[in-house]
């Protein structure tokens, strides 16, 4: 198997493949607030690399359109530029154009040279408590199983909180990594919309044998945790030979 993963910010990460590149959840703006219905999102930290630098890319993996810390301006702009972006039902229709939606367990393919493959299934996200869906929206996350020999699927959750769908993605699906967008995010209530480090936990155990290489911890006002937390928590428990912390910008071997 070959994966790199380079880190750009957030939820954005440039995940090269067996031959493919994949960009999750663009965020490309400067520093700044984004005020959203019933909320404002303050982002701190700009991207590590540029889009232009990121460059071209066989497909967006969108967990959800509907939050700026996981599309933001610039990133809608690098969307129009993506040969395929998928996303969530209810996000393809107000993103429309080309975007393809799906529910979760739907699965499409990308074809690249010398007979590769790549199968890109939707998992179930959960993007806070039991109820939140109204507030929140739709979410999926994505795993990813290529055809080259010896490969084992790649998992990236999206935004969610460990719940029956993400134990149901490990009883399908023997991934070798795993991405949790982790962070603890917190807006209004006193609940966290995102994993934090006992959810994180709870997905490595699912995962028994998979590296987990958190993203969705850095550059936002509302993440509460950070990636020296996960780092402490894994650490505590033994688990810290599996965790794999990607410094931003550079370009890491997995």
């Amino acid at each position: 198997m070959s994966l790199t993963i380079t880190l750009i910010g957030g939820p954005t990460a440039l995940i090269e493949f067996d031959g493919f590149r994949l960009l999750t959840d663009p965020t490309f703006d400067h520093p700044g607030a984004y005020k959203l219905p019933h909320v404002t999102l303050e982002k701190l930290v700009g991207p590590a690399i540029s889009a232009a630098q990121v460059g071209a890319v066989d497909a967006v993996l969108l967990s959800h359109d509907q939050h700026s810390d996981n599309l933001d301006n610039s990133g809608r702009d690098f969307l129009r530029h993506a040969p395929r972006v998928l996303t969530t039902i209810a996000g393809a229709r107000r993103l429309g154009g080309d975007v393809k939606g799906l529910a979760p367990w739907d699965s499409t393919e990308l074809t690249g040279k010398d007979g590769r493959s790549l199968t890109i299934t939707a998992t179930p996200a959960r993007h806070g408590p039991a109820g939140i869906e109204p507030l929140s929206g739709d979410v999926i996350g994505f795993v990813l199983s290529s055809n080259a020999p010896g490969s084992r699927p790649i998992y990236i959750t999206g935004d969610t909180v460990w719940f029956d769908g993400v134990a149901e993605v490990a009883r399908r699906f023997p991934a070798g990594v795993v991405l949790p967008f982790a962070g603890a995010a917190q807006t209004r209530g006193p609940f966290h919309l995102t994993m934090d480090t006992n959810d994180t936990i709870e997905t490595a155990r699912a995962f028994p044998d998979a590296t987990i290489v958190p993203v969705h911890t850095d550059g936002w006002a509302h993440f509460k945790q950070t990636a020296g937390d996960l780092r402490a928590s894994f650490d505590t428990l033994g688990f810290g030979a599996r965790l794999r912390i990607l410094e931003p910008g550079v370009r890491t071997f997995i």
